[in-house]
């Protein structure tokens, strides 16, 4: 009894801490800093100059599908394998790891979605200096020189990238600790034996003697606050420069509370890669968040190129931009990784869409949501009961605010224990999923992944028994704190136990569950609050693996299993939704991802922004923010101008803490509730449109969200701008993110474009700053010139009542009097749009005074009901008479209006089907 009541009291304070951490910022004295991180300490020691490594040209290997040669350290004599791979799509592979380990580091599994192809290297030119390798193409060339060790890619004379010239290429190699004791003297003299054969091995390799090597602090053992990390293997890290020269703008490594470019590092803490649980997390701050994803694009007018650092373990990177040898401006960029090996790809581009392409060629693109969730989701941390959900949900249909999703956060289950339903608050969940499947709804439950212990719990049980527990260092089951108390942590990395978690999800172990019940999978990084940095211990094993070298990957394989079983429960018809908070390359195949716990503070408005604009530039399209703010409470302004921002960013949420006051959209009096409606109803005319973006962006891996400089990649005065954004081509929004604003700057680019306000329709040019007076109404939004956008305007309380409703086309004539778009319809919920190419894709075409539709995939057949009801034409003229004929040969009068203070030309009910073709005359 006194060992459960020690722990109870252990469990209480650690939750205190944590709420108590709420009221302030984030501690940062719980969280490592470089010179508090002992690998990284020690690799930024290193200075730039000449490179210790050596290529052996006389080792070079050539196959049809890469090229080898060793690497030799002239310090300490140890031999390296560097591999190159010139793979299909303008990208470059380079590998490099110990050549005779003393065991097998990691490399990355699942990530990648295929063995990425290769095409042909060959020779064009050696001597004893250097190799020049062909990339294909007469100006493509990659030369490998030999003393220091450096590789350059080149167009022509241009040197597009360079790798190691700065010389910190740094390998630690896998040793046998000098000062390790054995139990036995026959152990110790095996050792003794095994350790002079490799020393011996080295120096013949390398013909002539190693230096010693030095221990220093940290490599063998680390402590950082209470917390030991033993580290058996000792130290493994390493480290890579890459030169980018003409190269100002550098963008990516999500997660960080900062600005979109990223920062010159010199004098400050690298940008950090390590998935943590930060409550509250500072702006403008290179700390590590809740996800990482080790890709950093390079933008300049000539070239945008990628570099994805396909590393797992706790990853640091430094920025440096200023002058090259030729005071051509140049940026640098280091990475340093605690363990694991370097396996570098470089896209090439050269266009930004160039680079998506590429990437997502290696990780995959985003998973095409369901239609549903791209709509309105309400949430709190927590709805109280069956009760409490159906009055909120009421409240929607009483002040005539559409919502799909409402959600449920820890307090629904028994106890935190996740696949689980509190009996007496939630006594029947069916009922209440039916209720809101009768509305055409869904609802959210939370499964985190941290398991109660307790010997009466199935899934603790199952997952004990089977052996699926990460184990601590001494090969028991790991074991933290969390929100249940003492908990375990399932080992995601165990192909077996990702099995098996998804099976959970089966309506017949998931009691409770229903076909419209999705999952939130929260905590993921993962959260342990007794664990260094509210983390799992390095040393703590999956199977053979540490999880220093995993650990960015666990809620990567988390959202992964839970998605699988989304699908496995309806037989493979169904798309999952599922959000994460932890992340990594790839986890866009998987679902949604959120900005994790924000405050109701205007500049975490602003920062939402640019945290989902880098994650969209690294193949995450589908990104939110907490609408109002997680932490605090906010202002009526600030919630209004935030739900104004949030109807126009991928995943829109609104998400607030326990201890908050209630903020359902009503409570702030009718002016605002009307505020909030409206801005939640121009989310729903557009979901035709968000669709339509996510289709693409599953189909070609390009950003939904993205910078202003992915369709302007020449115009430099977008290459900073990080307050405004782009919904795929033809939509640029520019939210009220100050506090009593009577006024934005929007900047319009393209120069002899035209931009056309959204709400007025009133015509502006491109390649302007356009001042725009804002009231409490105002959401600056401009459709572009030459676009066709297709909209629902009957906004009904979901959108899936919205199916078979009407469309309203918005064509915006460019300068010169032509439009182009697309409109795609699907079932909005299964596989058979791929399966059984149940869908439509037509393009939607004005020129010549006519506007048409044609079939964009006539091997591909659905049935719907949807029809055009209404176009407008801005930037139009008046028609003597507008006619339209359809594949039948028919032709009919069209109803029209013109208003020649906006040039806005209303065509009323042309009355076709939205799946056939079609053309509208004006004559």
């Amino acid at each position: 009894m006194a060992s459960f009541i020690e722990r109870m009291c252990l469990y209480r304070v650690l939750v205190l801490s944590v709420f108590m951490s709420i009221t302030q910022a984030v501690d940062r004295s719980n969280f490592k800093t470089c010179d508090q991180s002992a690998f990284c300490s020690r690799q930024r020691a290193m200075k730039p100059g000449q490179s210790s490594y050596t290529a052996l040209l006389e080792t070079l290997e050539l196959s049809d599908s890469h090229l080898t040669v060793q690497l030799l350290n002239n310090n300490n004599k140890v031999l390296l394998l560097l591999e190159l791979y010139r793979l299909q799509g303008n990208m470059t592979r380079v590998k490099i790891n110990e050549l005779k380990p003393i065991k097998a580091r990691y490399e990355v599994p699942d990530v990648l979605i295929t063995d990425p192809p290769t095409e042909l290297m060959s020779v064009v030119a050696q001597d004893e200096h250097r190799v020049v390798l062909s990339l294909g193409g007469e100006d493509w060339r990659l030369i490998l020189s030999a003393q220091p060790f450096r590789l350059d890619i080149m167009e022509g004379p241009q040197v597009l990238l360079s790798l190691n010239s700065r010389g910190l290429l740094a390998f630690e190699q896998l040793r046998i600790r000098k000062d390790t004791k054995s139990q036995t003297d026959t152990e110790e003299a095996g050792e003794k034996e095994d350790t002079e054969q490799h020393d011996k091995e080295k120096v013949s390799e390398g013909e002539e003697e190693a230096e010693e090597e030095v221990d220093q602090p940290g490599m063998w053992e680390e402590t950082f606050k209470t917390h030991a990390d033993t580290k058996p293997n000792g130290p493994s890290s390493i480290s890579l420069d890459f030169s980018l020269p003409g190269v100002e703008h550098v963008y990516g490594i999500p997660e960080h509370a900062d600005g979109l470019r990223l920062k010159n590092t010199d004098g400050g803490d690298p940008y950090r890669l390590y998935n943590l649980d930060v409550f509250q997390y500072e702006l403008f701050n290179p700390m590590a968040l809740y996800g990482a994803v080790p890709v950093l694009l390079s933008h300049n007018t000539h070239r945008t190129m990628g570099l994805f650092w396909l590393n797992a373990a706790e990853t640091w990177v430094d920025v440096s931009s200023g002058q090259g040898s030729s005071e051509v401006p140049q940026t640098d960029v280091r990475w340093i990784s605690e363990s694991g090996i370097i396996d570098v790809f470089i896209m090439l581009g050269p266009r930004p869409n160039d680079v998506f392409t590429q990437y997502s060629s290696l990780t995959g693109t985003q998973a095409f949501p369901p239609l549903s969730s791209l709509a309105y989701h309400q949430c709190r941390w927590n709805y109280n009961d069956q009760e409490d959900v159906s009055a909120v949900d009421q409240g929607f249909d009483e002040h005539d605010i559409p919502y799909d999703f409402i959600w449920l956060d820890i307090e629904h289950t028994d106890g935190k224990r996740y696949f689980t339903w509190d009996n007496n608050k939630f006594p029947q969940p069916k009922d209440m999923l039916q209720g809101l499947l009768h509305k055409r709804r869904k609802m959210v439950t939370i499964v985190d992944p941290h398991i109660k212990v307790d010997s009466s719990y199935k899934i603790h049980t199952e997952i004990r028994s089977r052996g699926y527990y990460i184990k601590n260092k001494d090969g028991g089951d790991y074991e933290g704190w969390c929100w249940p108390g003492n908990a375990g942590y399932p080992d995601f990395t165990n192909p077996e136990m990702r099995k098996w978690w998804a099976s959970m999800f089966a309506y017949d172990q998931y009691e409770g569950s229903m076909e419209n019940l999705y999952t939130w999978n929260d905590m993921n990084e993962p959260s342990v609050f007794n664990g260094p940095e509210v983390t799992m211990h390095k040393d703590a094993l999956h199977g053979p693996w540490e999880h220093r070298d995993i650990h960015n990957l666990y809620g990567f394989y988390v959202q992964m299993a839970t998605a699988e079983g989304q699908i496995q429960r309806s037989g493979g018809l169904e798309r999952p939704f599922v959000l994460t908070r932890a992340f990594f390359a790839g986890s866009q195949r998987y679902g949604a991802v959120w900005t994790g716990d924000n405050a109701a503070e205007w500049g975490h408005l602003k920062m939402s922004i640019p945290m989902c604009l880098s994650l969209g530039l690294v193949g995450i399209s589908f990104c939110g923010a907490d609408v109002g703010g997680f932490f605090k409470t906010p202002s009526a302004e600030l919630l209004v101008r935030w739900y104004q921002a949030g109807a126009y960013q991928p995943f829109f949420r609104a998400h607030a803490h326990l201890d908050t006051p209630r903020r359902e959209p009503w409570l702030f009096g009718p002016d605002n509730t009307a505020l909030i409606r409206e801005a939640v109803r121009q989310r729903y005319t557009l979901l035709p449109y968000w669709y339509l973006q996510f289709y693409h962006a599953q189909r070609t891996g390009q950003p939904v969200m993205r910078p202003l400089w992915v369709e302007y990649p020449e115009d430099i005065a977008t290459f900073s701008i990080d307050n405004e954004f782009l919904i795929g081509r033809d939509l640029l929004v520019h939210p009220v993110t100050d506090e009593r604003s009577s006024g934005v700057t929007a900047y319009l680019p393209g120069n002899g474009e035209v931009w056309y306000d959204v709400h007025t329709f009133q015509r502006h040019d491109g390649a302007q700053n356009l001042s725009i007076p804002v009231t409490m109404s105002s959401i600056p939004v401009f459709q572009r010139g030459g676009s066709i956008i297709c909209r629902k305007n009957r906004v009904r309380r979901s959108s899936s009542c919205m199916e078979n409703d009407p469309y309203t086309l918005y064509v915006a004539l460019d300068s010169q009097g032509k439009a182009e778009g697309e409109i795609y319809i699907d079932d909005g919920h299964t596989f058979k749009h791929k399966t059984d190419k149940q869908f439509i894709h037509r393009r939607l075409s004005f020129t010549a005074n006519s506007l048409s539709s044609s079939d964009l995939s006539p091997d591909s057949q659905f049935p719907t009901a949807s029809w055009v009801e209404q176009v407008n034409i801005l930037g139009a003229q008046k028609p003597d008479a507008v006619t339209l004929t359809t594949t039948d040969g028919g032709e009919s009068s069209v109803e029209f209006e013109f208003d020649p203070d906006t040039a806005v030309l209303t065509l009323r009910k042309p009355g076709v089907n939205a799946g056939v073709n079609w053309t509208l005359h004006l004559r």
